[in-house]
């Protein structure tokens, strides 16, 4: 049987595996990053002893595409089966459409202009032990959104930016094309992309080449530390087929239909089994019975 990888070297693979396919240029960005990104954002979330902000939700044809939501429900309920308290901020239609299912704080549209107010007010109210940011839009030089496609979106987002830059603990952000929140720690290579970067920064950064694909990345450490198997409950379809009933389409086709990044669900899935299996909770599991 091969030695189980420790954390240091179970984090390189799991970052290496998150941008091989390259569909938007992360390994570009990746070279420019310091190893253990994974291991570092997964630590936080460890240590974080009850409320966690998950902001999520990227502006498409005035609804919300199903990159972002799908990671950030796995890890809500990874989260959650640890006893922790994660809370989903979004702005509508994606507020509305989670709100009844799940623990969900409203992030107001188009409110850029007092949005450093209301962001220290909520920090000040909710008292976070983490702050974390799955695709969410990052202002750019203008203090405008931007899409892929270089279209201002601003008056359909929600500033989530100062929710991170103003937040009193550690805060990580999750993107894979670099208009997200985070990207700003790379905004200096970013000029190899074609791409309106994002100039907001964070703690940790966490490149994936889907960026719901990150958030298993971080719940593969969470199944390890707590030898318990999370990545087992995480049903991508399920998810998929939830958003999509509420309105959800994908981020490149623009079409409500299961997939994330024009890519099925079954990449997503495949890459969960890879993970357990690198874990070695899976394994562990499978030993028991």
């Amino acid at each position: 049987m091969p030695r189980p990888l420790s954390d240091e070297q179970l984090s390189k693979t799991i970052e290496t595996m998150m941008v091989e396919q390259n569909l938007r240029g992360m390994q570009t960005l990746y070279v420019h990053q310091q190893t253990g990104t994974y291991l570092r954002a997964a630590k936080s979330l460890f240590a974080a002893s009850n409320t966690v902000l998950i902001g999520t939700g990227f502006a498409v044809k005035q609804t919300f595409e199903t990159d972002g939501p799908v990671g950030a429900i796995a890890l809500y309920n990874a989260l959650k089966a640890l006893g922790k308290h994660p809370i989903l901020v979004c702005g509508n239609p994606l507020y509305s459409a989670l709100k009844a299912d799940f623990n969900c704080f409203e992030l107001p549209l188009n409110n850029i202009v007092d949005a450093m107010s209301f962001s220290q007010k909520a920090l000040a109210e909710l008292k976070p032990d983490c702050v974390l940011s799955i695709e969410r839009p990052g202002l750019c030089h203008d203090n405008k959104y931007y899409n892929m496609r270089g279209i201002d979106i601003s008056n359909d987002c929600g500033c989530f930016d100062f929710f991170i830059t103003q937040a009193q603990c550690p805060t990580i952000a999750i993107g894979d094309g670099g208009n997200e929140i985070g990207m700003g720690n790379l905004s200096q290579y970013m000029s190899e992309l074609s791409i309106t970067a994002s100039l907001t920064c964070c703690d940790e950064l966490l490149l994936a080449d889907v960026s719901n694909w990150a958030a298993y990345g971080i719940i593969a450490f969470l199944s390890r530390w707590h030898n318990q198997d999370l990545l087992a409950e995480v049903d991508t379809l399920a998810i998929l087929q939830y958003l999509s009933e509420r309105g959800s389409v994908d981020g490149v086709t623009h079409k409500n239909e299961l997939t994330e990044d024009g890519l099925h669900a079954m990449h997503g899935q495949q890459l969960i089994a890879r993970l357990r299996q690198l874990s070695g909770v899976a394994n562990q599991n499978e030993d028991l019975q």
